[in-house]
């Protein structure tokens, strides 16, 4: 019988993130479950906000990392629920998604539960901690393309 000698699950970098990626991601959509929003719609209904007049739906499929199709649903969900609204763009091809004011509202009260839910798995980290992980994990998403 052969003996594993490879590095052990434990200490495998993509392991541990998703690890990490889905207790942060279990936690957060209980606390935007009270808010009707799920991890994705919350991150559009964000990028939404960010901006006064609006992001595109191809902004948002490439900062997300979705295909443009799952952007189209994502929208309709919140627009729906009257959280977003399609407005025409720049061009006639393009269309904005811009956050209404009821929108604005349920994401900061949303936000306000997702940052509270985080604290559960983040528990063991101070705010050093904190700072690096995301300067970290910001580089290794910009490396990424």
């Amino acid at each position: 019988m052969e003996v594993f000698m490879g590095q052990p699950l434990t200490d495998d970098l993509g392991f541990l993130l998703s690890r990490a990626s889905g207790a942060l991601v279990r936690a957060t959509n209980t606390a935007l479950g009270e808010h009707g929003l799920r991890v994705r719609q919350y991150s559009v209904l964000v990028l939404a906000c960010e901006r006064e007049d609006g992001v595109t739906q191809r902004e948002v499929a490439d900062v997300l990392g979705l295909d443009p199709s799952q952007v189209v649903v994502l929208v309709d969900e919140l627009a729906d629920t009257g959280r977003v609204e399609r407005r025409p763009g720049p061009d006639r091809r393009t269309r904005l998604v811009v956050a209404t004011p009821a929108g604005r509202r349920v994401c900061e009260a949303a936000g306000a539960a997702a940052r509270a839910a985080q604290e559960g798995p983040l528990a063991g980290l101070d705010d050093g901690d904190r700072d690096r992980l995301r300067e970290v994990l910001t580089r290794v998403w910009a490396a990424s393309g």
